[in-house]
Formats: structure tokens, sequence, C-alpha cells
């Protein structure tokens, strides 16, 4: 059964953020709060929680995963940024956008997307999010809980609960979050191109 911890939307209670980290480092499955709905999490390292994710959601290893990175300077470590599109993030994260980038060394193979190397960049606008990231010290492997048969992240924390308590290690409720999707922004090759419109502004980089 996974735990529960209530966590302020506003001030996150660093006791229940150091326990969060310190589940994900002994290889946990957290669902928890960013702009966007709730999201599933594990450690970027742990092969076996991301089949565990996979599982829940019902996905397969084409699907785009992303990494949740705390700031400019974590991004850039993972992914490949050219100056323009550095700037572009600079001027608009956080927020909620996904951005596609060829991944580094740093990204495990099999966390990119197997036929273009890509992966899923996301600053999340959420505070919660951003003290689990801090406390970790290192991108999180995220993608947003969606379960099998929806179209729409969960939104209520209590209803994840009873949908997931057996299948997570821990659910971070941050209250009711709306399910606003990001928008995707492909930043991979010399012009953006976007995706999907979503909570984020397109405009930037149209």
């Amino acid at each position: 059964m996974s735990q529960f911890f209530q966590i302020h939307p506003d001030n996150p209670q660093a006791r229940l953020v150091t326990q969060t980290v310190e589940l994900l480092h002994k290889g946990g499955v957290i669902a928890y709060p960013t702009d966007s709905g709730y999201a599933l999490g594990c450690h970027i390292g742990d092969k076996k929680a991301l089949e565990r994710i996979c599982r829940i959601r019902q996905i397969n290893d084409d699907h785009h995963f992303s990494l949740m990175c705390r700031d400019h300077s974590e991004l850039a470590n993972y992914a490949r940024v050219d100056n323009a599109a550095f700037r572009l993030l600079r001027n608009n994260t956080p927020g909620a956008y996904t951005f596609i980038f060829k991944g580094t060394k740093e990204v495990p193979r099999r966390l990119l997307n197997p036929k273009r190397k890509t992966i899923g960049i996301r600053i999340p606008d959420n505070r919660i999010a951003l003290a689990i990231l801090q406390a970790l010290g290192e991108p999180m492997m995220s993608t947003s809980l969606i379960l099998p048969g929806e179209n729409d992240s969960e939104a209520d924390p209590y209803e994840i609960r009873q949908r997931l308590e057996h299948a997570v290690d821990l659910i971070v409720d941050g209250g009711y979050m709306l399910s606003q999707p990001t928008t995707v922004v492909d930043l991979s090759e010399d012009n953006p191109e976007i995706i999907r419109e979503g909570a984020g502004d397109p405009t930037p980089f149209e």
C-alpha cells in the first residue's frame, strides 16, 4: 500500500520532501503534482521503476519520456541546447512546456526516443515539484499520469489513491490539479516546431 503525503502547495514541508527523495533513491515510484496535472516519477537511473511506470500507463519503449529539471543549468547537462534555444528557454521557463531535444550522454539510453535519440525536458512551475527536484539534486524521470482509457492526466489525489494505492509507493497530495497539457516544442533541429499547443503560450516559438 502506498504512502500518502499532504504537502503544502506554497510552502512544501522539508521533512516530507526529504522523505520523498529518499523513497526515489530506493527505487520508488511516486505520483506527484506539476503545473500540468499529476505525473508519475522515478529516479532517472532506475530501470525497474521505469518498467513499473510503463505497466501502470500501459505504454512501450516508443513513448517519449520526459526529464523534470530544477533549472536551466541542470537542463543543459542532459540536452544539446544551442544559444538561440537557451535564450528561448530562459525567457519562458519555468512553465507549462515540454521541450524536445537531442539527449546528451548523461541521459540513459532507455529514456531516449529509439529513432531520434531525443528526450522531453521540463522545468515545471510548481513549488512542490521544484522542491523535490532541488532536494533530489538531479532530474527525475517523469510522465503524465494518464491512465489507460483516459485522455487527461489525473487531477484528484484521492482518486489517484483509490486507483493506484497498490501500484505506486507514494502519492504526493498537492491539492486538486486541473489537467492542463503542456505545449510541446521540438527544439532538436535548427527551427522550433510546435508539436502540440497546450497551456504554455506558443507565440515565442512560432
